[in-house]
């Protein structure tokens, strides 16, 4: 079947079963487009310029940095591949493999064999989103981090992180792939300070800026390495029958190897056409326009015959990938996107790895990327062929499909029966996860989707109220599945994009949740002072929300940061307020951990009067809401403060009443812990024995070997 002069497939999904296997092949005919072929010289040359001695040395200076090859060519011309054959090939490790079963501009790691020039292995990272975008330099940094294994300060600035990367990498001999670079800018913040280092860099162009670079520039395969591709895609036989049209044909896709590719695919797909009529047709497609480079022109073409061969709904579905974030895509986005059953969506997402369309990385449940010298040919045929309110509807169908996966995500860790989990029992059976360990690994798989999502959406501006839902089930199911420690750099994030929806919205409510989670992080990763600034801000968004728990919780947000300074002036005035707000409202819980608060900070401060009347008001409140450990834990920090002011007798009577709670409360770790405070204090008051019959008591109740207890301060319980 015909249209327009391109190939039809009659069913919904791709047929891309191929003939069967041609004899002399070293692949099947219709396998998907090798990675690698040919560009024997280039790597020939590239290893030569390793070799080379560099500026430095010829000037007879020690080389500070690492050296940076720079493969440059136009997008589809292999660079990316190149340079990950030649990593593979200097680390003596499979970076080649590891690239083809990654998924788009995924980072990946691929760990050294402990010899060689580059024992510890190969790291890449990408520089360029699908969508075009750079990437932000504390993105990347971030990235690198994670596939060392050294952990990322949530919040941390790019100049912070950057040092971070030089600094892990000043111990390592390896190479790291930064993969199509914008400028050098990009480049020179991630270059390690250590000559045993080897920096493999993709670009368009060359890198101004960045000395003693000499780049390899790609142009096409010669012409016998062209047809050996295409004879590896779709078989000999095909090729032999007509070798003079198949030369043709690379020459139409300019011995572009993504050309190459995508026309293989083609022909593999239609075993009945001939590689004279494929050739016909791309020569016989109209130009791309003047828009594009001359260069850039074959692989347009190619790409724009493989979509016209496509029946309608496939070739739809293949547009609306434009829209997945970070170029990538699972069978549920593209069913989202497409409205269309997961099954028939997985179909069609398979059948475009075999024309070439897609990459996947091959996993029970995969993951399917764009190319990246695709993605900007998707994007301009996806706004030529579809109308806006369409692309719209289709984004707003993917963002309601994930936020609910996310929901199922997060429910399955629940308890049976909880109201979460019975709410995950009516969502339709493709949304639900078997158990909480194939759920985890789902979100740890597509977490770089999620977060490229959530800030598209944001960006996006059109779909906020989606936006903000995406944005709550991300942050609940990261919390759920990996813990607010580990997840924190991520948390981060986030919550900066819920306060950026809530700044352009106007929603102080969500302002204040946003700054005061966002000052939470900074106050643990130590940067009080930005907390404490954000906590402020918060204090505002609460105010004008009239969010009363906002407000009572910035203020002693506010409290704790002066505290964390040593302002003990201040935070008193601070917990002070937060006091008066909850005594006025009766929340108990509250005032009873506020007065410790206070106890604390005037403790500190020296002013053991009030700090004794506050830690008094503690354990009184603790005891109204019949919680005697809390109780016990009070008056011991007030038998502390007795014992600062010089009053060991009064000290030694309020411990001996928190022994008497804590043995009431069946804590028996706290018993002892009390019951070694009290030995400390009659050592003091100088009674040796009774001291010595306390810690005996110590030892009974936990014995010899048990783990030693730490009171904690009533200042710092929630």
């Amino acid at each position: 079947m015909q249209r327009s002069g391109a190939w039809l497939v009659t069913d919904q999904a791709v047929d891309t079963s191929g003939p069967a296997k041609a004899p002399g092949t070293e692949e099947p005919s219709g396998a998907a487009p090798p990675r690698f072929f040919g560009r024997e010289r280039e790597l020939k040359a590239l290893r030569a310029d390793i070799e080379r001695a560099g500026l430095d040395t010829l000037a007879g200076r020690k080389t500070p940095r690492a050296r940076v090859l720079l493969i440059a060519g136009r997008p589809g011309s292999g660079r990316s591949a190149l340079a990950e054959e030649l990593a593979g090939a200097l680390t003596g490790t499979d970076a080649a493999g590891a690239a083809a079963t990654a998924s788009g501009a995924l980072p990946w790691a691929v760990p050294g064999t402990g010899s060689g020039d580059y024992p510890d292995g190969v790291l890449r990272v990408g520089l360029t989103d699908p969508g075009g975008a750079v990437v932000p330099t504390e993105r990347t940094a971030g990235e690198l981090l994670g596939l060392l294994g050294v952990a990322v300060p949530p919040g941390a600035d790019q100049d912070e992180l950057s040092e971070m990367v030089r600094e892990a990498l000043a111990v390592r001999r390896l190479v790291l792939v930064l993969d199509d670079a914008a400028d050098a800018e990009q480049v020179d913040p991630l270059l390690p300070e250590n000559p045993d280092c080897l920096v493999l860099a993709t670009s368009t162009g060359p890198l101004t800026g960045i000395p003693d670079v000499r780049p390899c520039t790609l142009g096409g395969l010669e012409a016998g390495a062209a047809v050996r591709l295409l004879a590896r895609v779709i078989g000999q036989v095909r090729i032999t029958v007509d070798p003079r049209t198949a030369e043709r044909l690379a020459e139409e896709c300019g011995g572009q190897p993504a050309a190459l590719a995508l026309m293989g695919g083609l022909l593999a797909a239609h075993p009945m056409a001939s590689v004279a009529d494929v050739a016909k047709q791309l020569h016989e497609l109209p130009d791309p326009g003047e828009h594009l480079p001359a260069g850039a022109r074959p692989l347009a073409r190619a790409f724009r015959l493989v979509h016209d061969s496509l029946p309608t709904t496939a070739a739809r579905i293949l547009r609306l990938l434009a829209l997945a974030p970070a170029g990538l895509a699972d069978a549920h986005t593209a069913s989202a996107l497409a409205g269309c059953s997961v099954s028939a969506a997985r179909s069609t997402l398979d059948g475009f790895v075999k024309l070439g369309l897609l990459r996947t990385d091959g996993a029970a449940h995969p993951q399917y990327a764009v190319p990246g010298c695709l993605a900007p040919l998707l994007r301009e045929l996806l706004e030529d062929r579809d109308r806006p309110a369409e692309i719209q509807l289709a984004r707003a169908r993917m963002l309601e499909r994930t936020v609910r996966r996310l929901q199922s995500c997060r429910a399955v860790t629940e308890p049976e029966g909880s109201a979460a989990r019975r709410k995950l029992a009516g969502l339709p059976r493709s949304l639900r996860f078997p158990n909480a360990d194939e759920a985890g690994a789902w979100l740890r798989g597509r977490q770089p989707a999620l977060l490229a999502s959530a800030r598209l959406a944001v960006a996006d501006g059109e779909l906020d109220t989606l936006a903000r839902r995406l944005v709550s089930a991300l942050v609940r199911a990261l919390a759920a599945h990996r813990g607010t420690e580990e997840a924190a750099p991520e948390l981060y994030g986030l919550h900066g994009l819920v306060l950026d929806v809530a700044l352009r919205r106007e929603l102080p409510r969500e302002q204040a949740a946003a700054l005061l989670n966002l000052a939470d992080l900074d106050a643990r990763t130590g940067r009080t002072r930005e907390a404490l600034t954000r906590y402020r801000a918060a204090l505002d968004a609460g105010k004008a929300a009239k969010d009363l728990y906002a407000t009572g919780r910035a203020m002693e947000s506010v409290g704790g940061a002066h505290e964390e300074l040593g302002d003990y002036h201040r935070a008193a005035d601070w917990y002070g307020r937060a006091l008066a707000q909850r005594l006025s409202q009766g929340e108990r819980a509250d005032e009873a951990r506020l007065y410790g608060r206070l106890g604390a900070v005037h403790t500190y401060a020296g002013r053991y009067g009030e700090a004794l009347r506050n830690w008094r008001a503690a354990a009184a409140g603790h005891r109204r809401l019949g919680d005697p450990a809390a109780q016990a834990r009070a008056l011991s920090e007030a038998a502390r403060v007795q014992e600062y002011a010089g009053r060991p007798h009064d000290s030694l009577q309020t411990c001996r009443e928190a022994v008497d709670l804590a043995r009431r409360a069946g804590d028996v770790r706290l018993q002892a812990a009390l019951q070694l405070r009290l030995a400390d204090t009659l050592d003091r008051l100088g009674d040796p024995a009774a001291a010595g019959l306390h810690r005996s008591a110590a030892d009974r109740l936990l014995g010899e070997e048990a783990p030693a207890y730490e009171i904690r301060s009533a200042s710092t319980e929630s």
